[in-house]
This record gives C-alpha cells, sequence and structure tokens, in this order.
C-alpha cells in the first residue's frame, strides 16, 4: 500500500484529497502546517508528499529543504496558487519532483500523484540480482540460474560502483528497466534520486522540454519556466529507456551533457551543470541506426562504456519454472487470489512455450492463470491461448510445436502410457521415457562411481516441490506417492534447506 501526505493548512483540502485519492491502495496523513508535517513524515513513512509552498509558520521551501536532507528519493509535489512565480521554479531547483497550480485540474492531479508513486516505488524497491529470491519484501526481481543469467548479475555488481554510463540491450520484455534499477540501487548514489524517462513515449517535440526544461516563452504554451528532469536529478541516476527512439536534436543535447555534464534550457541562454549518472536502454539495433544516419555515432559511443546484452527467454528455458513460481508468490499476496500452484501439465506448456513477449508476457500468463484457475493448482486450460497453441519465434518458426508438438494435434503418444495389466499403478514407458533412460544410463556408465538413481530421485523430488512452491500435499500427487513417502524423501535427500515449504 503506498502512502500519501498531505501538508496543507486548509483543512476543506484536506477532505477533498481523502474523497479524491479515496482507495485500498493509498493510505492518506495530513497535516496543517510545515513543523507537523515534519514530525509526521518520521511516523508515518510516505512514499509521496504533497506540499503548500505557502504555510503559517514554517514555509513550504524550507519543509522541502528539511525533507531533502532526511530522505533525498522522497518525491514531493509542490502545489501553489501562484503560478509561474519564482518560489515555485526556486522549489524544482531544490528538487521538488513536480509542482501544480490551484485551482486543481483533477486528471492532471491523478495523473502527477500517480507518476509520483510509480517513481517513489521504482527508487525504493529493491532489485535482487541473485539467482532466486525468497524474501517477502521483494516486490521485483531479476531472476534466474542460467548461464546467462548469471553473466548479466556479474556485469551488475561490477558496473553499480562506478559511474560508468551503461547500455542496456535486448528485446522488449526482457527486463531492461530492472537492470537499470538494480544498478541504480547497488551504487553509491542509492540515496540520490532515480528517474525513468521512456523516450519512446513523450512526443519529439516535448522530450527536449521534459529532459533539460524551458525558459518562459521559449515556445507556445511555455507560460513559466520549467525545470527539467536533468536539473531535478542533480547527484542522482537517469534512466533512458528506449533511447533509440530519441530524435537526432535531443541526442545532440544527451551527447553535451554526457561529454562536460552542462546543457542549457530550451529558449535560455545560461549554461547550467549538473553531476547526473545516465543509464539507457533499447530494444534496437543501435549498430545499424548509426549506419543508417538515424543515431549519432559519437553518441552511440559515449553511451556504449559498458554494455549488458539481457538473452530473450527463450534461450534460458531453464528459468521459466523460477521465474513462474517467483510470479505466483507475488499473486498469492494478494488475499482475493490466494496461493497457487502449477500442475506438471501446465508447467510443461509453459516450459513448450517460445514467449516472444520475453518474462513480461510470462509474468502476464501467470497472472491470466491465476485468475482463471477454480482450484488451488493452475491447469493447461487456465493458461492463455497462445501458451497452449506454441509460440513463434521472432522468425516465425513454430519452436515450441517442432520442440514438443501436443499429442492432441498429432496423435503423438502421452508421455506416460497406461498402465500395464496385472501392474496397477506402474506406467508403460513409452519411446520417450524411454530414450531419456537410454541417456541416464549412458551417463550412469560414464561416471561408475555417482549413485545414479538416487540422484534422479532426488531431482524429481526437487523439481516437484519447487514447481509447487513447497506444498508437499500436491508435490506428492504429482510423484504418484504419498505425502508420507516424500516426508521421508524430504530428510533423506537433505532438500528441506533448499526448499521454502508452505
Amino acid at each position: 500500500m503506498d502512502r500519501l501526505l498531505l501538508i496543507d493548512d486548509e483543512t476543506d483540502l484536506h477532505y477533498s484529497f481523502q474523497r479524491l485519492f479515496a482507495s485500498d491502495d493509498l493510505e492518506i496523513a495530513t497535516a496543517t502546517s510545515g513543523e507537523e508535517g515534519l514530525r509526521l513524515l518520521k511516523r508515518f513513512k510516505p512514499d509521496l508528499v504533497l506540499l503548500d509552498i505557502r504555510l503559517g509558520g514554517m514555509n513550504g521551501l524550507e519543509v522541502l529543504r528539511r525533507i531533502r536532507m532526511t530522505d533525498a528519493r522522497l518525491p514531493v509535489i509542490l502545489m501553489t496558487a501562484y503560478g509561474g512565480t519564482q518560489t515555485a521554479i526556486e522549489a524544482m531547483k531544490l528538487g521538488a519532483y513536480d509542482y501544480l497550480l490551484k485551482p486543481f485540474d483533477v486528471p492532471q492531479l491523478r495523473e502527477v500523484v500517480a507518476r509520483a508513486l510509480r517513481a517513489s516505488r521504482a527508487m525504493r524497491q529493491r532489485v535482487a540480482v541473485e539467482p532466486e529470491v525468497d524474501a517477502e519484501d521483494v516486490e521485483l526481481g531479476l531472476v534466474g540460474r542460467s548461464q546467462a543469467m548469471q553473466s548479466v548479475f556479474k556485469l551488475v555488481g561490477q558496473v553499480a560502483v562506478s559511474d560508468a554510463t551503461v547500455l542496456i540491450t535486448g528485446e522488449s520484455g526482457t527486463g531492461k528497466e530492472l537492470v537499470a534499477r538494480a544498478i541504480y540501487q547497488h551504487s553509491l548514489r542509492a540515496n540520490q534520486p532515480f528517474m525513468a524517462i521512456n523516450c519512446a513515449a513523450i512526443p519529439e517535440n516535448l522530450l527536449e522540454s521534459e529532459l533539460f526544461g524551458h525558459e518562459k516563452g521559449a515556445f507556445t504554451g511555455a507560460t513559466a519556466q520549467r525545470i527539467g528532469r536533468f536539473e531535478q536529478c542533480h547527484r542522482g541516476t537517469i534512466f533512458l529507456d528506449e533511447i533509440g527512439d530519441m530524435p537526432l536534436a535531443t541526442q545532440t543535447k544527451i551527447l553535451r551533457v554526457l561529454q562536460s555534464g552542462t546543457f542549457q534550457r530550451v529558449g535560455g541562454g545560461e549554461t547550467l551543470q549538473v553531476d547526473v549518472r545516465v543509464l539507457a536502454a533499447t530494444n534496437q539495433d543501435l549498430e545499424r541506426a548509426v549506419a543508417e544516419r538515424r543515431f549519432r555515432e559519437d553518441l552511440y559511443y559515449r553511451l556504449n562504456v559498458v554494455r549488458i546484452t539481457l538473452p530473450p527467454l527463450r534461450e534460458r528455458p531453464e528459468d521459466i519454472p523460477l521465474l513462474a513460481g517467483f510470479f505466483l508468490r507475488q499473486q498469492a499476496r494478494d488475499p482475493r487470489h490466494g496461493a497457487k500452484s502449477l500442475s506438471a501439465e501446465a508447467l510443461e506448456a509453459l516450459q513448450q512455450y517460445a514467449w516472444p513477449g520475453n518474462v513480461r508476457e510470462l509474468e502476464n500468463a501467470i497472472r491470466h492463470a491465476v485468475v482463471m484457475a477454480r482450484g488451488d493448482t493452475i491447469l493447461p486450460e487456465d493458461l492463455p491461448r497462445e501458451v497452449l497453441k506454441g509460440g513463434k519465434t521472432p522468425g516465425g518458426r513454430d519452436e515450441a510445436a517442432k520442440a514438443a508438438p501436443a499429442a492432441a494435434d498429432t496423435g503423438a503418444k502421452p508421455a506416460v502410457a497406461e498402465a500395464e495389466p496385472g501392474r496397477p499403478g506402474v506406467a508403460k514407458p513409452d519411446e520417450t521415457v524411454a530414450e531419456l533412460g537410454q541417456r541416464l544410463f549412458a551417463w550412469a556408465r560414464a561416471h561408475p562411481d555417482l549413485p545414479v538413481l538416487p540422484a534422479v530421485e532426488r531431482e524429481l523430488v526437487r523439481q516437484a516441490l519447487l514447481a509447487t512452491r513447497g506444498n508437499q500435499v500436491q508435490a506428492a500427487r504429482l510423484l504418484g506417492i504419498t505425502r508420507a513417502t516424500l516426508r521421508k524423501r524430504i530428510e533423506r535427500f537433505g532438500l528441506r534447506s533448499e526448499i521454502r515449504f508452505e
């Protein structure tokens, strides 16, 4: 739940805000003076502060200065009935997130508050860079045991302690912003502001003003001076997402900031100096963009000091069970859904799909399945249709269907055939299982000193527990054994220290 602190001496405004932002996801506290607001700040620990500039006693600018000294990452939105005054501009220079004019434009107010809360969460939510994430207080994480992701984790750790510019590349949905936030949160600037700017989402004619600010009268509609994100983020970190979509004119100014730390506001003549670390990301081929003169070559080399490339999900299928379990734990925190687990068949379907939308698509698929599931176990029919049909790679080839064709479509035998007559509960292996047995036997012959059967049994038990998030009843059902037998295997193989049990 987000927390909002309103500091304003107009008590009618307190009532209006309580009504306007009434939600189970937002808690609001109010104060009528700067002194009261600062006392409440320590106790309430808000995610966002809305602060009136003109207060009785301590004024808003002094309150802002004290808040910035206490927590430079806490977004503060200034409110004033005196638009365009030097006071409001000075507040932005001191590090205010934004300022709003009274009386409020309600849609604008909602939008600015929502954006500020997202920025606050981005700065405070820890991004774990561990092979497995179990901590209950982790909201988002870079998850993976694959070799490719281990290399990413190592790079994050290496670059985090420096001020080097980092270029993060990869397909859409691979987690580029998570990498940027991980670098920020493990850096020496972690207690300073972090701002993420989507260069593709802001109109071309407004992007330069958003980044560098503008002077009054610089263009039509510029009725007052505005402080840009670089100036607001002094000593902090800026993440320029989708930088490949940035217009060439703005690229020139970005290059100047990277070279000298200086820039000018749109329509201004004063040269300003800032200390900002720049992280950038794109899903485009920047080398090709440079060759086509859509991207400045000198800027490309300035950005590409350290490069981190995120692999698509289809190239690290071993991470799919871990990611699915991670997203299920997130969804379980919503009391409307409760804890759910994946059936073996559903997990198999997830692993066969090519995931053209990468990790973001997997997360959405898990959300869909949690909503559609009628019990505490997610079945294949609860997954999105495209997952069941099999996915296509960007090249258009149906890799999932090729790798593991569905029995219903091809007439292939199921992985486990009907039980043999006279031997209830014992499955007759088909060709797939027989082939697997041959491979295991070949491995056993190559390693005669290793206990093959216990090793295979241990791994099956471990995978069943991971797939069910430690639910012993469901894991036993997947393995076709009793819960008592499963408990004995857990103790025998020493799995209690590896698995979190429900």
